[in-house]
């Protein structure tokens, strides 16, 4: 087998295009993604070091499979090689949504292309009830644990505040660390597969940019916080304080502070915010951005781009409503995104230089715990919608419901491919209200 080179910056920039391309599946498909092209093929890092960075990037709000990118595209060619790897991974997305988004605004009350989403809805709840038992199964390993996610479903169901489940299940990990550590025993690595001499090896040195300093995480620091400022400033003084699109950026920043988990975690935050505290989205829009967003690659947290899309579209704040919508959705992006890379350029190098992240393990189990529950609530609010699409006082939609069982275990059972089952869905709903 030939010694692996080290790919010129140009060559990496295609690389991460044709993953932002092919990123479907969600994060446990974009992840088994980029370790079958970057460890198994190209060789460009070992499974060790690859594992080692996405255990930095699921501790982190924000999407980690984005954040992996970024890590990695860093690490080879320093920060513009983060840069490019991590929008890239998003770009098709984002270009994707506006066109959906047109589409959407100009012909979503078709019967057609509702009978479509009606068919995917059902697989949307599956979706989501599949990854809460999906990370159940990882995360909730005794009763204690178990206890911690039901309080944190309760406590949802309340409407206690997400950003104070996630700290106080921190808080309970950290103080529990001390009195059983048992219950946080941290997944072992030790037993990596070996596919061959890579670029970045398990024991090559650190690259000089990747040094952890003092100076450098300061600068890093204040760099990510003047950006942010800034962006900040200029859409507030071209738009208003006041305006919609100021207001996007005031949230969406929040949110990507909030997004630990994944994004299944964190939409019932956005879903609160867009739909009942802004009144940016009906409930039938968000539920119907899901359902695209669920088929398009790239983060789920993308759907953030058409939550964009649909109020600057809806909010007119510039002439046209599409440049509007463009407008709009490239903000809500760049602002959930742009902590993603500060987290990444500030933490990365200090990850590089300890290589090991125990005390870590128990915050993070305990945040695991609590977002199953965060994760079921989600499922059962869109459960409920799906449902009963006229409310509870209205009929079952039961097609609806053994369409959801019926997706549900296929994706539990038989590990059946989630674009796969969205398509026939769509196909079947399409089908069916052709016929009644």
């Amino acid at each position: 087998m030939s010694a692996p080179t080290m790919p010129t910056f140009w060559q990496a920039c295609i690389f991460w295009l044709k993953i932002g391309l092919l990123s479907f599946g969600g994060p446990a498909g974009q992840i088994a993604l980029m370790h079958q092209e970057l460890v198994e093929k190209r060789h460009w890092i070992s499974e060790g070091r690859f594992l080692h960075a996405l255990s930095y990037c699921m501790i982190l709000p924000g999407p980690e499979a984005q954040q992996l990118a970024t890590y990695i595209g860093w690490l080879m060619h320093k920060r513009w090689g983060g840069l490019t790897a991590g929008g890239l991974f998003v770009l098709p997305s984002l270009l994707l949504f506006w066109l959906l988004g047109w589409l959407y605004m100009r012909f979503g009350q078709l019967p057609s292309l509702q009978a479509v989403l009606w068919g995917i809805k059902p697989v949307v709840v599956a979706l989501v009830l599949a990854a809460a038992v999906r990370l159940g199964k990882k995360t909730l390993k005794n009763k204690l644990l178990w206890g911690v996610s039901l309080l944190s479903l309760l406590a949802m169901r309340q409407g206690v505040d997400f950003a104070l489940i996630l700290l106080s299940a921190a808080v309970l990990g950290v103080a529990l660390m001390h009195w059983q550590p048992e219950l946080f025993q941290a997944t072992s690595h030790n037993s990596h597969k070996h596919y061959g001499a890579a670029l970045i090896d398990d024991h090559s040195p650190i690259p000089e940019h990747a040094r952890w300093s003092m100076h450098q995480a300061v600068y890093t620091l204040l760099a990510g916080i003047s950006v942010w400022l800034c962006l900040m400033g200029i859409v507030a003084q071209c738009f208003g304080g006041d305006s919609v699109l100021t207001q996007i950026s005031v949230f969406f920043s929040k949110a990507a502070l909030l997004t630990f988990g994944g994004a299944y975690a964190v939409l019932p935050y956005v879903n609160q915010a867009v739909v009942i505290d802004y009144h940016w989205l009906t409930q039938a829009q968000m539920m119907d951005g899901l359902a695209l967003g669920e088929s398009t690659p790239g983060p789920l947290i993308m759907i953030v781009a058409f939550v964009g899309f649909i109020t600057g579209w809806q909010h007119t704040v510039v002439t046209d409503p599409l440049l509007s919508g463009i407008l709009a959705s490239s903000i809500a992006t760049v602002f959930t995104f742009l902590p993603s890379f500060i987290f990444i350029f500030l933490g990365a190098p200090l990850v590089e230089a300890s290589r090991d992240m125990p005390k870590l393990n128990a915050p993070l189990t305990a945040i695991s715990a609590a977002v199953v529950g965060v994760i079921v609530n989600l499922g059962l609010f869109f459960a409920q919608h799906v449902f009963w699409p006229q409310g509870l006082t209205q009929a079952l939609d039961l097609t609806a419901l053994l369409l959801t069982a019926v997706s549900l275990i296929a994706l539990i059972r038989f590990n059946v491919s989630a674009m796969a089952l969205l398509l026939v869905s769509a196909s079947f709903g399409f089908v069916v209200k052709q016929l009644i």
